[in-house]
C-alpha cells in the first residue's frame, strides 16, 4: 500500500519519541529512588545523630539501632547504607568520630523512607501514561506540521500541472529549501521551452527546407511521365538525381544537427589541428588554391577528431562556395586557445549578416541574385559544436576583401 511521505514523517517521528520516552521510563525507578534518597540525606545532615562505638553498641543511653553487623562494616567505612524494609526503605549514614578520652565513636544519621518502593512503581506507571501521550501529541504536531510545511509544494504541483508554455512557477518570498525548488523547476521549465522552441523551429524549418526539393522531384517525375520522351526522359533523370544528391545532404546535415542537439558531447580529447587542417584541406575537391599557415610544432584543441572534421569541412567548403580563386588557412595559438581563420577572396558577408550566418537556415543573397546553393546548416553546425566546447565563432572581413570566418578552440 503507497504511504504518503506525511504519513510515513509522521510516524517515524511518533516512533523515535516513544521510543525515547519509553527507554527513560525504564530509568524511572533509579531516578526516583536518587530523587528520594537525595532529598533524605539532605535532611540527614540537619538532624541529631545517634553515637555508637565501633561494634554498633550504643552509647547515648537509647535504643539499639536495626543495623548488621555488615551495616556496621559499611558505616564505618564512610559509605551509605539502603536497605529495605517491606515497602519502605531504611536510609543510614555514618561518620568515626574520637571522643574526650582518645576512644574511637560511629556517629549514625538514620531515617526511614515511607512507600519507597509504591513511590517508584507509581512513578513509573505514570511516566509510561506520559510517555505514550507526549508521543501522541507528537505525531499530531509532527503531522500538522508536515501538512503545513508540503502545503506549497502540492500548490506548485497543481500549478506545474496547469502551467501553460511559457509561464513560471510562483517563487516563494522565504528564503528556504522551497524557494530553491521552486527555482529549479522554473529553470527546468525554461529549459523545457527552450528545447520545445528549438525543436518547432527545427521541425518547421526543415519542413520548409524539404518542400522545395521534394516538390522539384515531383514535378520532373510527373512531366517525364506526361511526355515519354527518351530524350526528355534522360535530361529530367539527370535534374532528379541532381536534386535527390541535394535532397540527400539535406536529410544528413539535419540528422548530424538532431544528433548534436539531443546527445551530451563526447569527452574531449587532445587533437592536433594542423594534422586536421592538412587533412581537410586533401578533402576538399575544389579548383581554388588553398593554402595553410601554421606554426612548426602541434596545435592541440579540446575536442573530439569527429567534430574538428565536422567544423574544418563545413569551413573550407563555405569558402569554396563563394571564393574566387584563394582559400588560406590560418592557425595561431593565443594564450589558451587556438585561433582558426579561414579566408576567402569572394564577395565578402555583408555587416548585417555577419551575426546571423550562424544561425539555422540563414542563407544571404549573393549580390548576383541567386542563392548560395547550401542550406544554411553548415555554419549553423560549426557554431554549435565550437561552442559547446567553450569556444566562440565571428564572422569578418578577410585581408582579400572576402569573408573570414574566425574559430576560437580552447587548447589542450
Amino acid at each position: 500500500m503507497r504511504r504518503s511521505l506525511r504519513f510515513r514523517i509522521t510516524v517515524v517521528a511518533t516512533g523515535v519519541a516513544l521510543l525515547c520516552l519509553l527507554a527513560f521510563t525504564g530509568l524511572a525507578p533509579a531516578l526516583i529512588g536518587l530523587i528520594q534518597i537525595t532529598a533524605v540525606d539532605q535532611e540527614l545532615a540537619k538532624s541529631e545523630p545517634r553515637v555508637l562505638d565501633v561494634s554498633g553498641v550504643p552509647v547515648d543511653g537509647k535504643p539499639p539501632l536495626p543495623l548488621t553487623d555488615q551495616d556496621i562494616r559499611t558505616l564505618r567505612s564512610g559509605e551509605p547504607v539502603l536497605r529495605m524494609e517491606g515497602e519502605s526503605a531504611l536510609r543510614y549514614r555514618g561518620q568515626v568520630v574520637f571522643s574526650g578520652d582518645g576512644s574511637p565513636r560511629l556517629e549514625v544519621y538514620g531515617s526511614t523512607l515511607l512507600g519507597y518502593e509504591n513511590a517508584n512503581t507509581l512513578g513509573t506507571r505514570w511516566l509510561a501514561v506520559a510517555a505514550v501521550l507526549v508521543a501522541g501529541l507528537v505525531g499530531i504536531a509532527t503531522w500538522l506540521s508536515v501538512r503545513s510545511s508540503l502545503r506549497p509544494v502540492e500548490r506548485m504541483r497543481v500549478a506545474a500541472g496547469e502551467l501553460p508554455h511559457g509561464e513560471r512557477l510562483p517563487v516563494p518570498p522565504s528564503r528556504d529549501e522551497l524557494q530553491a525548488l521552486a527555482e529549479a523547476l522554473n529553470a527546468l521549465l525554461a529549459r523545457r521551452d527552450e528545447a520545445s522552441d528549438r525543436l518547432r523551429r527545427f521541425t518547421g524549418d526543415a519542413a520548409h527546407e524539404l518542400r522545395s526539393p521534394v516538390a522539384s522531384v515531383r514535378a520532373q517525375a510527373e512531366v517525364a511521365v506526361a511526355h515519354p520522351d527518351p530524350d526528355f526522359s534522360i535530361e529530367v533523370l539527370e535534374s532528379v538525381v541532381e536534386e535527390s544528391i541535394r535532397l540527400s545532404a539535406l536529410v544528413e546535415s539535419l540528422l548530424i544537427l538532431a544528433r548534436a542537439d539531443t546527445a551530451a558531447p563526447p569527452r574531449a580529447e587532445a587533437v592536433d589541428l594542423v594534422l586536421e587542417a592538412e587533412a581537410a584541406i586533401s578533402r576538399l575537391d575544389t579548383e581554388l588554391l588553398v593554402r595553410l599557415t601554421a606554426p612548426p610544432s602541434a596545435c592541440l584543441v579540446s575536442a573530439t577528431r569527429s567534430e574538428v572534421e565536422l567544423v574544418l569541412d563545413n569551413l573550407l567548403r563555405n569558402a569554396a562556395r563563394y571564393a574566387y580563386s584563394t582559400i588560406t588557412l590560418t592557425l595561431v595559438p593565443v594564450g589558451r586557445d587556438v585561433r582558426l581563420l579561414v579566408d576567402d577572396d569572394g564577395h565578402g558577408i555583408p555587416l548585417e549578416h555577419r551575426t546571423k550566418v550562424f544561425d539555422r537556415f540563414y542563407r544571404v543573397e549573393e549580390d548576383r541574385g541567386r542563392r548560395s546553393g547550401g542550406f544554411g546548416l553548415g555554419l549553423a553546425l560549426v557554431s554549435h559544436l565550437v561552442r559547446r566546447r567553450g569556444g566562440s565563432v565571428r564572422a569578418a572581413e578577410s585581408p582579400a576583401g572576402g569573408a573570414r570566418l574566425e574559430i576560437r578552440w580552447p587548447s589542450w
